[in-house]
Protein backbone atom coordinates (compact mmCIF):
# COMPACT_ATOMS: atom_id res chain seq x y z
CA UNK A 1 0.00 0.00 0.00
CA UNK A 2 1.18 3.31 -0.64
CA UNK A 3 1.10 5.26 3.13
CA UNK A 4 2.24 8.93 3.82
CA UNK A 5 3.35 9.49 7.03
CA UNK A 6 3.26 13.24 8.08
CA UNK A 7 5.99 14.25 10.81
CA UNK A 8 9.18 12.72 10.77
CA UNK A 9 9.51 12.66 14.63
CA UNK A 10 10.00 9.66 17.12
CA UNK A 11 6.60 8.44 16.43
CA UNK A 12 6.96 8.81 12.68
CA UNK A 13 10.61 7.66 11.72
CA UNK A 14 9.36 4.36 13.91
CA UNK A 15 6.25 3.86 11.75
CA UNK A 16 8.05 4.46 8.95
CA UNK A 17 10.66 1.99 10.14
CA UNK A 18 8.02 -0.48 10.76
CA UNK A 19 6.21 -0.08 7.72
CA UNK A 20 8.74 -0.03 5.42
CA UNK A 21 9.93 -3.78 6.43
CA UNK A 22 6.55 -4.81 5.48
CA UNK A 23 7.24 -3.77 1.88
CA UNK A 24 4.95 -1.08 2.06
CA UNK A 25 5.28 2.32 0.26
CA UNK A 26 5.76 5.25 2.51
CA UNK A 27 6.50 8.56 2.06
CA UNK A 28 7.45 10.88 5.06
CA UNK A 29 6.41 14.33 4.86
CA UNK A 30 8.42 16.56 7.52
CA UNK A 31 9.84 20.41 7.22
CA UNK A 32 13.33 19.48 9.02
CA UNK A 33 15.14 18.64 6.36
CA UNK A 34 17.99 17.11 8.28
CA UNK A 35 15.37 14.31 9.64
CA UNK A 36 14.14 13.22 6.04
CA UNK A 37 17.61 13.14 5.51
CA UNK A 38 18.42 10.77 8.29
CA UNK A 39 15.29 8.33 7.30
CA UNK A 40 15.77 8.17 3.97
CA UNK A 41 19.27 7.10 4.70
CA UNK A 42 18.46 4.32 7.48
CA UNK A 43 15.07 3.41 5.91
CA UNK A 44 13.85 2.49 2.43
CA UNK A 45 11.13 5.33 2.22
CA UNK A 46 11.14 8.51 0.26
CA UNK A 47 10.98 12.03 1.46
CA UNK A 48 9.29 15.28 0.65
CA UNK A 49 10.55 18.29 2.79
CA UNK A 50 7.15 20.61 3.13
CA UNK A 51 4.48 21.73 5.40
CA UNK A 52 2.16 18.51 6.00
CA UNK A 53 -1.05 20.42 6.10
CA UNK A 54 -0.14 22.51 2.50
CA UNK A 55 -2.01 20.70 -0.73
CA UNK A 56 0.71 21.40 -2.92
CA UNK A 57 3.54 19.22 -0.53
CA UNK A 58 0.25 16.39 -0.31
CA UNK A 59 0.08 16.42 -3.98
CA UNK A 60 3.96 16.36 -4.34
CA UNK A 61 3.70 13.13 -2.09
CA UNK A 62 0.78 11.73 -3.96
CA UNK A 63 -2.01 11.89 -1.29
CA UNK A 64 -4.56 11.84 -4.20
CA UNK A 65 -3.46 8.07 -4.42
CA UNK A 66 -2.34 7.55 -0.65
CA UNK A 67 -4.26 4.14 0.64
CA UNK A 68 -3.73 5.32 3.70
CA UNK A 69 -2.16 8.46 5.10
CA UNK A 70 -0.94 8.90 8.84
CA UNK A 71 -0.38 12.42 10.38
CA UNK A 72 1.54 12.60 13.28
CA UNK A 73 2.85 15.97 13.40
CA UNK A 74 3.24 17.61 16.92
CA UNK A 75 0.61 19.62 16.36
CA UNK A 76 -2.90 18.29 16.77
CA UNK A 77 -4.82 20.80 14.88
CA UNK A 78 -1.90 20.34 11.93
CA UNK A 79 -2.63 16.69 12.16
CA UNK A 80 -6.59 17.27 11.88
CA UNK A 81 -6.39 19.98 8.61
CA UNK A 82 -3.54 16.99 6.87
CA UNK A 83 -6.61 14.72 6.81
CA UNK A 84 -8.74 16.99 5.96
CA UNK A 85 -6.77 17.99 3.04
CA UNK A 86 -5.52 14.96 2.37
CA UNK A 87 -9.03 13.03 1.72
CA UNK A 88 -10.31 16.08 -0.27
CA UNK A 89 -7.84 15.32 -2.57
CA UNK A 90 -8.81 11.53 -2.65
CA UNK A 91 -6.70 9.34 -0.22
CA UNK A 92 -8.83 6.94 0.78
CA UNK A 93 -7.85 6.33 4.62
CA UNK A 94 -6.99 8.87 7.52
CA UNK A 95 -5.06 8.29 10.88
CA UNK A 96 -4.61 11.67 13.24
CA UNK A 97 -2.62 11.69 16.71
CA UNK A 98 -4.73 13.74 18.56
CA UNK A 99 -3.38 14.21 22.25
CA UNK A 100 -4.87 17.46 23.72
CA UNK A 101 -7.73 16.27 26.60
CA UNK A 102 -9.68 19.25 25.35
CA UNK A 103 -10.21 17.86 22.18
CA UNK A 104 -11.18 14.23 23.67
CA UNK A 105 -14.93 15.43 24.48
CA UNK A 106 -15.61 16.03 20.69
CA UNK A 107 -13.50 13.70 18.48
CA UNK A 108 -16.68 11.92 17.22
CA UNK A 109 -17.61 15.54 15.79
CA UNK A 110 -14.27 15.75 14.34
CA UNK A 111 -13.38 12.57 12.67
CA UNK A 112 -16.92 13.22 10.69
CA UNK A 113 -16.73 16.92 9.91
CA UNK A 114 -12.83 16.55 9.11
CA UNK A 115 -12.45 12.84 7.25
CA UNK A 116 -10.74 11.59 9.96
CA UNK A 117 -11.27 7.46 9.85
CA UNK A 118 -9.17 7.41 12.87
CA UNK A 119 -7.88 8.95 15.86
CA UNK A 120 -4.98 7.72 17.76
CA UNK A 121 -4.12 8.87 21.46
CA UNK A 122 -1.09 7.75 22.68
CA UNK A 123 -1.28 9.18 25.94
CA UNK A 124 -4.89 7.96 26.69
CA UNK A 125 -3.95 4.59 25.48
CA UNK A 126 -0.62 4.60 27.56
CA UNK A 127 -3.19 5.74 30.40
CA UNK A 128 -4.88 3.29 30.03
CA UNK A 129 -2.19 0.77 29.85
CA UNK A 130 -0.75 1.49 33.48
CA UNK A 131 -4.29 1.37 35.08
CA UNK A 132 -4.09 -2.39 34.29
CA UNK A 133 -0.91 -2.59 36.00
CA UNK A 134 -2.15 -0.62 38.56
CA UNK A 135 -5.04 -3.35 39.22
CA UNK A 136 -2.78 -6.24 39.10
CA UNK A 137 0.53 -5.06 40.17
CA UNK A 138 2.13 -8.25 40.59
CA UNK A 139 2.05 -8.39 36.54
CA UNK A 140 4.96 -6.54 34.26
CA UNK A 141 2.44 -6.41 31.36
CA UNK A 142 -0.78 -7.34 30.66
CA UNK A 143 -3.10 -7.04 27.50
CA UNK A 144 -6.52 -7.59 26.65
CA UNK A 145 -8.08 -9.66 23.70
CA UNK A 146 -11.51 -10.93 22.36
CA UNK A 147 -13.07 -7.63 23.97
CA UNK A 148 -11.71 -7.96 27.44
CA UNK A 149 -12.23 -11.59 27.89
CA UNK A 150 -9.06 -13.19 27.43
CA UNK A 151 -5.73 -11.53 29.04
CA UNK A 152 -2.29 -11.85 28.41
CA UNK A 153 -0.44 -11.44 31.35
CA UNK A 154 3.57 -10.99 31.75
CA UNK A 155 5.47 -12.08 34.58
CA UNK A 156 8.36 -13.07 36.02
CA UNK A 157 9.22 -16.54 37.50
CA UNK A 158 10.94 -16.48 41.07
CA UNK A 159 12.69 -19.35 42.39
CA UNK A 160 9.93 -21.42 44.43
CA UNK A 161 7.48 -20.51 41.84
CA UNK A 162 5.36 -24.09 41.66
CA UNK A 163 6.39 -23.85 37.64
CA UNK A 164 10.00 -23.48 37.62
CA UNK A 165 12.65 -26.48 36.99
CA UNK A 166 9.97 -28.45 35.57
CA UNK A 167 8.94 -29.37 31.96
CA UNK A 168 5.71 -27.36 31.13
CA UNK A 169 3.88 -30.71 30.07
CA UNK A 170 5.10 -32.34 33.18
CA UNK A 171 3.12 -29.67 35.60
CA UNK A 172 0.57 -30.45 38.55
CA UNK A 173 -3.00 -30.68 36.75
CA UNK A 174 -4.15 -28.85 40.08
CA UNK A 175 -2.51 -25.82 38.48
CA UNK A 176 -5.32 -23.46 36.54
CA UNK A 177 -4.73 -24.65 32.52
CA UNK A 178 -3.27 -21.09 31.42
CA UNK A 179 -1.11 -21.28 27.85
CA UNK A 180 2.57 -20.20 28.19
CA UNK A 181 2.92 -17.92 25.29
CA UNK A 182 6.54 -16.54 25.23
CA UNK A 183 9.75 -16.68 27.48
CA UNK A 184 12.82 -14.29 27.70
CA UNK A 185 15.68 -15.82 29.49
CA UNK A 186 18.46 -12.87 29.66
CA UNK A 187 18.26 -11.85 25.85
CA UNK A 188 16.91 -15.03 24.45
CA UNK A 189 13.14 -14.94 23.53
CA UNK A 190 11.37 -18.07 22.39
CA UNK A 191 7.92 -19.54 22.31
CA UNK A 192 7.73 -22.72 24.41
CA UNK A 193 6.62 -25.69 23.73
CA UNK A 194 5.89 -28.75 26.55
CA UNK A 195 9.54 -29.81 26.76
CA UNK A 196 10.49 -25.83 27.72
CA UNK A 197 11.49 -25.62 31.66
CA UNK A 198 10.79 -22.59 33.42
CA UNK A 199 13.95 -20.99 35.24
CA UNK A 200 14.16 -17.97 37.73
CA UNK A 201 14.76 -14.66 36.46
CA UNK A 202 12.15 -15.50 32.87
CA UNK A 203 9.77 -13.31 31.99
CA UNK A 204 7.25 -14.87 30.93
CA UNK A 205 4.06 -14.56 29.30
CA UNK A 206 0.74 -16.42 29.91
CA UNK A 207 -3.22 -16.23 28.73
CA UNK A 208 -6.55 -17.46 29.71
CA UNK A 209 -9.79 -16.16 30.27
CA UNK A 210 -10.46 -14.06 33.25
CA UNK A 211 -11.50 -16.16 35.62
CA UNK A 212 -8.55 -18.94 34.56
CA UNK A 213 -6.02 -16.36 34.85
CA UNK A 214 -6.72 -14.91 37.98
CA UNK A 215 -6.91 -18.50 39.98
CA UNK A 216 -3.20 -18.91 38.15
CA UNK A 217 -2.28 -16.36 40.15
CA UNK A 218 -4.10 -17.26 42.89
CA UNK A 219 -2.34 -20.57 42.72
CA UNK A 220 1.23 -18.86 42.43
CA UNK A 221 0.52 -16.89 45.65
CA UNK A 222 1.23 -13.41 43.62
CA UNK A 223 -2.35 -11.87 43.37
CA UNK A 224 -0.91 -9.85 46.32
CA UNK A 225 -2.80 -6.70 48.11
CA UNK A 226 -3.77 -4.12 45.34
CA UNK A 227 -2.47 -0.34 45.23
CA UNK A 228 -4.04 1.91 46.98
CA UNK A 229 -1.89 4.52 46.48
CA UNK A 230 -0.05 6.10 44.23
CA UNK A 231 2.74 8.95 43.37
CA UNK A 232 2.82 10.16 40.15
CA UNK A 233 6.01 12.46 38.60
CA UNK A 234 4.76 15.07 35.72
CA UNK A 235 1.76 16.61 35.05
CA UNK A 236 1.44 16.00 31.55
CA UNK A 237 -1.24 13.98 29.59
CA UNK A 238 -0.94 10.70 30.77
CA UNK A 239 -0.95 11.95 34.44
CA UNK A 240 -4.05 13.53 33.10
CA UNK A 241 -5.82 10.96 32.13
CA UNK A 242 -4.75 7.96 34.29
CA UNK A 243 -6.66 10.48 36.65
CA UNK A 244 -9.54 10.48 34.92
CA UNK A 245 -9.30 6.62 34.62
CA UNK A 246 -8.56 5.28 38.43
CA UNK A 247 -10.82 7.98 39.94
CA UNK A 248 -13.01 5.17 40.40
CA UNK A 249 -10.59 2.61 41.63
CA UNK A 250 -9.97 3.78 45.32
CA UNK A 251 -6.90 4.70 44.90
CA UNK A 252 -4.95 7.53 46.91
CA UNK A 253 -3.52 9.81 43.87
CA UNK A 254 -0.42 12.81 44.27
CA UNK A 255 0.77 14.25 40.84
CA UNK A 256 3.98 15.82 41.43
CA UNK A 257 4.67 18.58 39.02
CA UNK A 258 7.37 20.97 38.26
CA UNK A 259 5.41 23.56 36.48
CA UNK A 260 3.03 26.00 38.55
CA UNK A 261 0.98 27.11 35.63
CA UNK A 262 0.31 23.17 35.03
CA UNK A 263 0.55 22.99 38.85
CA UNK A 264 -3.17 25.09 38.71
CA UNK A 265 -4.33 23.79 35.60
CA UNK A 266 -4.56 19.95 37.56
CA UNK A 267 -5.83 21.27 40.92
CA UNK A 268 -8.77 22.84 38.92
CA UNK A 269 -9.50 20.17 36.96
CA UNK A 270 -8.91 17.44 38.60
CA UNK A 271 -10.98 16.67 42.27
CA UNK A 272 -9.16 14.71 44.68
CA UNK A 273 -6.14 14.76 43.38
CA UNK A 274 -2.88 15.97 45.69
CA UNK A 275 -0.96 18.39 43.45
CA UNK A 276 2.47 19.34 44.48
CA UNK A 277 4.41 21.72 43.15
CA UNK A 278 8.32 20.48 42.60
CA UNK A 279 10.80 18.65 41.04
CA UNK A 280 10.37 15.03 41.07
CA UNK A 281 13.70 14.27 40.75
CA UNK A 282 13.94 15.91 44.40
CA UNK A 283 14.84 12.84 46.67
CA UNK A 284 14.24 15.09 49.81
CA UNK A 285 11.12 16.18 48.24
CA UNK A 286 10.00 12.61 47.55
CA UNK A 287 10.86 11.56 50.69
CA UNK A 288 8.94 14.67 52.59
CA UNK A 289 5.98 13.36 50.52
CA UNK A 290 6.35 9.78 51.75
CA UNK A 291 6.98 8.31 48.66
CA UNK A 292 8.41 5.09 51.04
CA UNK A 293 4.60 4.62 51.77
CA UNK A 294 3.24 4.93 48.56
CA UNK A 295 1.76 1.73 46.75
CA UNK A 296 3.14 2.78 43.25
CA UNK A 297 5.25 5.09 42.43
CA UNK A 298 4.73 5.69 38.28
CA UNK A 299 7.84 8.18 36.54
CA UNK A 300 5.78 10.39 33.92
CA UNK A 301 8.43 13.27 33.28
CA UNK A 302 9.50 14.05 29.54
CA UNK A 303 13.24 12.61 30.08
CA UNK A 304 13.94 8.78 29.74
CA UNK A 305 17.27 9.24 32.33
CA UNK A 306 15.01 10.57 34.81
CA UNK A 307 12.36 8.34 34.93
CA UNK A 308 15.21 5.56 35.08
CA UNK A 309 16.93 7.28 38.06
CA UNK A 310 13.71 8.00 40.02
CA UNK A 311 12.02 4.89 39.15
CA UNK A 312 15.75 2.78 40.69
CA UNK A 313 15.28 5.12 43.84
CA UNK A 314 11.45 4.34 44.20
CA UNK A 315 12.57 0.23 44.01
CA UNK A 316 15.16 0.59 46.17
CA UNK A 317 12.74 2.40 48.82
CA UNK A 318 10.73 -0.48 48.68
CA UNK A 319 7.80 1.38 46.67
CA UNK A 320 6.03 -2.08 45.24
CA UNK A 321 5.22 -1.03 42.03
CA UNK A 322 7.27 0.89 39.88
CA UNK A 323 6.09 2.25 36.12
CA UNK A 324 8.26 3.77 34.41
CA UNK A 325 7.59 5.25 30.78
CA UNK A 326 10.46 6.00 28.30
CA UNK A 327 10.53 7.34 24.34
CA UNK A 328 13.29 5.68 23.28
CA UNK A 329 12.29 1.93 22.70
CA UNK A 330 16.35 0.46 23.35
CA UNK A 331 16.47 1.61 26.90
CA UNK A 332 13.35 -0.66 27.65
CA UNK A 333 15.87 -3.79 27.64
CA UNK A 334 18.82 -1.57 30.17
CA UNK A 335 15.38 -1.12 32.47
CA UNK A 336 14.65 -4.55 32.79
CA UNK A 337 18.13 -5.83 33.60
CA UNK A 338 18.43 -2.87 36.31
CA UNK A 339 15.71 -4.00 38.12
CA UNK A 340 12.35 -1.60 36.63
CA UNK A 341 10.02 -4.01 35.18
CA UNK A 342 7.23 -2.25 34.51
CA UNK A 343 8.01 -0.07 31.31
CA UNK A 344 5.20 1.88 29.34
CA UNK A 345 6.14 3.51 26.11
CA UNK A 346 3.58 5.59 24.44
CA UNK A 347 5.55 5.47 20.76
CA UNK A 348 5.13 1.46 20.71
CA UNK A 349 1.78 1.96 21.65
CA UNK A 350 1.05 4.19 18.99
CA UNK A 351 3.07 1.94 16.81
CA UNK A 352 0.56 -1.27 17.66
CA UNK A 353 -2.36 0.86 17.46
CA UNK A 354 -1.67 2.08 14.16
CA UNK A 355 0.00 -0.89 12.91
CA UNK A 356 -3.42 -2.80 13.92
CA UNK A 357 -5.36 -0.08 11.61
CA UNK A 358 -3.01 -0.52 8.62
CA UNK A 359 -2.97 -4.44 8.62
CA UNK A 360 -6.54 -4.62 8.76
CA UNK A 361 -6.87 -2.83 5.53
CA UNK A 362 -4.69 -5.44 4.19
CA UNK A 363 -6.92 -7.64 1.74
CA UNK A 364 -7.71 -10.97 3.33
CA UNK A 365 -10.61 -13.36 2.07
CA UNK A 366 -9.83 -15.66 4.54
CA UNK A 367 -9.58 -13.59 7.97
CA UNK A 368 -10.43 -9.92 9.58
CA UNK A 369 -7.41 -8.57 11.85
CA UNK A 370 -8.80 -7.27 14.96
CA UNK A 371 -5.91 -5.75 17.57
CA UNK A 372 -1.61 -6.12 16.56
CA UNK A 373 0.50 -5.94 20.25
CA UNK A 374 3.76 -6.10 20.38
CA UNK A 375 5.59 -7.45 23.37
CA UNK A 376 9.22 -7.83 24.87
CA UNK A 377 10.29 -4.28 22.52
CA UNK A 378 8.85 -5.22 19.47
CA UNK A 379 10.38 -8.61 19.08
CA UNK A 380 7.23 -10.54 19.21
CA UNK A 381 3.72 -10.05 18.21
CA UNK A 382 0.51 -11.01 19.66
CA UNK A 383 -2.51 -10.59 16.97
CA UNK A 384 -6.50 -11.23 16.88
CA UNK A 385 -7.59 -12.41 13.86
CA UNK A 386 -11.49 -13.55 12.84
CA UNK A 387 -11.61 -16.39 10.31
CA UNK A 388 -14.57 -16.03 7.86
CA UNK A 389 -16.10 -18.77 5.96
CA UNK A 390 -14.50 -20.66 3.22
CA UNK A 391 -11.15 -20.41 4.79
CA UNK A 392 -8.77 -23.77 4.40
CA UNK A 393 -7.33 -24.02 7.21
CA UNK A 394 -11.26 -24.13 8.97
CA UNK A 395 -12.46 -27.77 10.75
CA UNK A 396 -9.19 -29.25 10.08
CA UNK A 397 -7.44 -30.39 13.23
CA UNK A 398 -4.36 -27.98 14.49
CA UNK A 399 -2.62 -31.37 14.49
CA UNK A 400 -3.09 -31.57 10.97
CA UNK A 401 -1.86 -27.99 9.68
CA UNK A 402 1.11 -27.19 8.82
CA UNK A 403 1.53 -23.98 11.13
CA UNK A 404 4.49 -21.66 10.11
CA UNK A 405 7.91 -22.45 12.32
CA UNK A 406 7.90 -19.50 15.00
CA UNK A 407 4.18 -19.31 15.29
CA UNK A 408 2.25 -20.11 18.19
CA UNK A 409 -2.24 -20.55 17.89
CA UNK A 410 -2.46 -19.34 21.72
CA UNK A 411 -6.67 -19.08 22.39
CA UNK A 412 -9.55 -19.68 20.03
CA UNK A 413 -13.02 -18.14 21.21
CA UNK A 414 -15.97 -19.61 20.06
CA UNK A 415 -18.98 -17.92 21.23
CA UNK A 416 -19.03 -17.64 25.12
CA UNK A 417 -16.53 -20.44 25.36
CA UNK A 418 -12.82 -19.92 25.55
CA UNK A 419 -10.15 -22.66 24.31
CA UNK A 420 -6.59 -23.11 25.03
CA UNK A 421 -6.35 -25.11 22.17
CA UNK A 422 -4.22 -28.51 21.03
CA UNK A 423 -3.39 -30.87 18.92
CA UNK A 424 -7.27 -32.45 18.25
CA UNK A 425 -9.01 -28.55 18.27
CA UNK A 426 -9.54 -26.88 14.78
CA UNK A 427 -10.45 -23.19 13.67
CA UNK A 428 -13.81 -22.42 12.92
CA UNK A 429 -15.57 -20.06 10.90
CA UNK A 430 -16.36 -16.67 13.31
CA UNK A 431 -13.92 -18.04 15.67
CA UNK A 432 -11.67 -15.16 17.37
CA UNK A 433 -8.07 -16.53 16.98
CA UNK A 434 -5.17 -15.31 18.51
CA UNK A 435 -1.56 -16.39 17.62
CA UNK A 436 2.10 -15.32 18.76
CA UNK A 437 4.36 -15.03 16.63
CA UNK A 438 7.77 -13.17 16.06
CA UNK A 439 7.63 -9.60 15.21
CA UNK A 440 6.31 -8.46 11.38
CA UNK A 441 5.90 -12.53 10.48
CA UNK A 442 2.23 -12.74 10.44
CA UNK A 443 -0.21 -10.23 8.24
CA UNK A 444 -3.03 -12.58 7.62
CA UNK A 445 -4.75 -14.93 9.70
CA UNK A 446 -3.83 -17.47 6.40
CA UNK A 447 0.61 -16.59 7.08
CA UNK A 448 -0.31 -18.87 9.83
CA UNK A 449 -1.00 -21.67 8.22
CA UNK A 450 1.40 -23.17 4.93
Amino acid sequence: MHIIIVGDGKVGYTLAEYLSKEDHDVTLVDRNQQALDKATETLDVMGVKGNGANVRTLLEAGADEADILIAVTTHDETNMVCCLAAKQLGAKYTIARIRDPEYTESISLLQNGMGIDLVVNPERASAMEISRLLRFPFATNIEAFAHGRVEMVEFKAMEGDPIVNTPIRSLPGRIPRVLYCVVQRDHDTFIPNGDTIIRPGDRVHVAADLITITQFFKYMGKNTQKVRSAMLLGGGHIAFYLAKIIAGMGIRLSIVELKPETCAMLSEMLDEVTVIQGDGTDQELLDSENMRDMGALICLTGRDEENLITGLYGAKCGVGKVIVKVNRLNYMDVMHDMGIDSVVSPKLTTANLILRSVRARSRSQDSVLEKVYRILGGEVEVCEFTALEGAPFLNVPLSQLSIAPGVLVAVLVRGKKIIIPFGNDHIESGDTVILVSRASKIVTLEDAFR
